[in-house]
């Protein structure tokens, strides 16, 4: 049906009406139109780290005092500590072999607790990255046999334990689970980088072990007199107590209280002077209490 009519007041419906129409279309369009792409995804993950996003780290000194997957802590002199990553890039290398050859390349596996390392590093936004370990054979060999447990000094921790035993009463109160002597010179209460070695190790050992206490006894030769070998075995002892909290990162609070007990209960004979070698030591005790021990 078709209506045609000059008047205004129609011809101003007519308009009214499809203006009204039309926004509707307009409006309907719009709300079926999908709204403009703006596209985020989320990537879960870890990046790989360009090597061209890198910058030069610092060179790290100091012992390897903790190992997780990729990562490890070093532990420097000054007892700070550095987390470095490894990654397949990294270059592990001895140094000090058979006629002064070196080994290029070492797997991460050779990295243990108590190794000392020198650490060339790159800098990227996720922290340190080792782009080369450098390390001694005699220092791999001294960590792999205490790792194992085969250094030949760990032979003697059973009769030192059992002396341990013996002259504390108390003691009984805890399984002793293994003992490590670190040597000094005469007179002497500097650690050697061997002795930091194997303090570090043995805390490691510790740190493995639930509720593990660690008691520290210091030693002298028969050298000198009663007073000065009394405060000489303490500070061996006291030394060697801060090396085990500030560069092997042992908890104070799993310490029982140092001594020293000057020269008595010799491992060896004071008249030689192999026996006095042996005689100058700290020991470092693992011990448990028995009534957590197992737990």
């Amino acid at each position: 049906m078709s209506i045609m009519s000059k008047s205004p007041k129609v011809l101003l419906l007519l308009a009214t009406l499809t203006g009204a129409a039309s926004v509707s279309l307009s409006v309907q369009a719009q709300e079926q139109e999908p709204p403009a792409a703006d596209v985020s995804a989320t990537v879960y993950g870890d990046r790989p780290v360009d090597a061209g996003e890198m910058t030069e780290g610092p060179e790290v000194k100091g012992i390897i005092s903790a190992r997780s997957g990729a990562r490890m802590q070093v532990t420097s002199a000054d007892g700070a500590n550095s987390v470095i990553t490894i990654n397949d890039a990294t270059k592990i290398k001895a140094s000090g072999g058979f006629l002064g050859m070196a080994s290029n390349k070492l797997p991460a596996t050779q990295l243990l607790n108590g190794l000392p390392v020198t650490v060339k590093t790159m800098q990227s936004g996720a922290g340190l990255v080792a782009s080369q370990i450098n390390l001694q054979n005699k220092d791999l060999k001294t960590a792999s046999m205490i790792h194992n447990g085969t250094d030949q000094r760990f032979a003697e921790q059973t009769a030192a334990t059992e002396a341990l035993r013996g002259r504390m009463g108390d003691i009984d109160q805890y399984n002793v689970k293994s003992t490590t002597n670190v040597n000094f010179d005469t007179g002497k209460a500097v650690l050697s980088p061997q002795a930091q070695q194997e303090l570090c190790a043995a805390a490691s050992s510790a740190e493995g072990m639930d509720n593990a206490l660690l008691l520290v006894v210091g030693y002298t030769d028969s050298t000198g007199s009663p007073d000065f070998n009394q405060a000489l075995s303490e500070k061996r002892a006291g030394k060697v107590v801060n090396y085990l909290q500030q560069a092997c990162g042992w908890k104070p609070y799993r310490m029982l209280t140092p001594t020293g007990m000057s020269e008595a209960d010799p491992l060896a004979d004071n008249t030689t002077a192999e026996g006095k070698a042996q005689n100058r030591r700290v020991a470092v005790n693992i011990l448990v209490s028995k009534g957590l021990d197992g737990l």
